[in-house]
């Protein structure tokens, strides 16, 4: 058994452990990360969209503001990240475009456009003609969509490999075990044991691992993030080189009330995805998902059924009460929460660095940050008992 302390100890190195590491690290914090396969996780599988216009949903209008900041931080985070590893992200200012496909999904989608309008978000609604004349791969039967040239795309395994050399570079450590408990000394956390028995010592903990940021041994009953697992099936397909471009943008849709998304990547690349299911922690690919996606994909775009399937991966999303982030300091001294990002992480990446290096070195969470608080759950718990 072997014991080492640092400033900040991040348990989970997934894209949001390893910004938060990468920020730490530069504000001069000595910073180390405890996984046992740092890069890993639910970036491996997500899409990358950086959709905070098109993904609005109602009732997340707090959210809403903390998408747009991030949304807006990501060309200047993605040119530093570039600049310092000299790695490509595969950052798309390429734009979206969310279609319909019948009459329902049309009526939904004028909804989402006032909604959008309503909010001040910039959107375009065009005709059936009009979205096939930007992608004329869409099937003839589109009836109408929306045009959201302010969300763009970014590959989240780019990301996750110029993120780990960023930290490399900034010297931030890596204990390649899985974070077994949390230490807890004199009411505040000290460390965490690992499964190889080590001690990791630390003035700071944060706890950033994802969908199992609420299994870690040892943290108090009240301070437990609310996180769970929302499973997400994906496919990647391939656009032989020899091929014209087959879509220049993000296309999206509503078929028969599932979300369906495609994802065009420059070097070929086509990401099909995804399903949203509550199956606790299942990673199956499943006949079905693949065969759903696959079905949804090609009423939107026949011609993906001509295409080489590369690829079909499961992954977990971490799902908060309101599917909004916790972000900060805890009732535990020392416990710091990075989790609860479900469908946002990739989009949140630049604003949770931001907000955890501001938190690590001042205690404090920044203005746009204030509202995910942790202590927002333990809040309502409190007004929701009976006098």
């Amino acid at each position: 058994m072997s014991s080492r302390t640092s400033d900040v100890l991040v348990v989970g190195g997934g894209i949001i452990g390893l910004v938060t590491a990468w920020r730490a690290a530069q504000r001069g914090l000595t910073t180390a990360v405890v996984d046992p396969e740092p890069g890993g996780g639910a970036a491996q599988v997500a899409a990358g969209m950086l959709a905070a216009v098109t993904e609005l949903h109602y009732g997340e209008h707090t959210l809403l503001g903390l998408n747009l900041a991030s949304a807006h931080r990501y060309p200047d985070f993605a040119a530093e990240l570039t600049e310092l590893t000299g790695l490509d992200l595969g950052y798309r200012r390429c734009g979206t475009l969310a279609v319909a496909l019948d009459a329902d999904d049309r009526a939904h989608l004028r909804e989402l456009h006032a909604l959008q309008r309503q909010s001040g978000l910039e959107s375009e609604w065009l005709s059936g003609r009009e979205c096939r004349r930007l992608e004329p791969m869409l099937a003839p039967g589109v009836r109408g969509g929306l045009r959201v040239d302010g969300d763009h795309q970014i590959d989240p395994r780019r990301l996750t490999r110029a993120l780990l050399a960023a930290c490399e570079q900034a010297g931030v450590g890596f204990h390649r075990a899985w974070a077994k408990g949390l230490r807890v000394a004199g009411d505040r956390a000290a460390g965490v044991t690992t499964t190889d028995g080590d001690e990791l010592g630390a003035g700071q903990v944060v706890l950033a691992a994802g969908s199992l940021s609420g299994r870690l041994e040892g943290v108090p009953a009240d301070v437990l993030p609310p996180v769970r697992p929302v499973k997400g099936q994906v496919l990647r397909l391939t656009v032989p080189p020899h091929r014209a471009p087959f879509l220049s943008r993000t296309v999206r849709a509503v078929v028969r009330g599932s979300q369906v998304y495609l994802v065009p990547r420059e070097n070929g690349e086509l990401v099909i995805g995804a399903t949203s299911e509550e199956l606790g922690w299942d990673t199956t690919v499943t006949a079905g998902g693949v065969y759903e996606l696959l079905r949804d994909a090609h009423e939107l775009v026949p011609g993906i059924t001509e295409l080489p399937l590369t690829e079909t991966r499961a992954g977990l999303r971490p799902g908060s009460p309101d599917n909004a982030p916790l972000l900060g300091p805890t009732e535990l001294t020392g416990l710091v929460l990075a989790t609860g990002h479900y469908r946002n992480g990739v989009l949140l990446t630049p604003i949770t660095g931001d907000a955890m290096a501001h938190v690590l070195t001042t205690g404090e969470l920044p203005d746009v940050a204030r509202p995910f608080t942790p202590r927002r759950f333990a809040a309502t718990e409190l007004l929701e008992q009976p006098a």
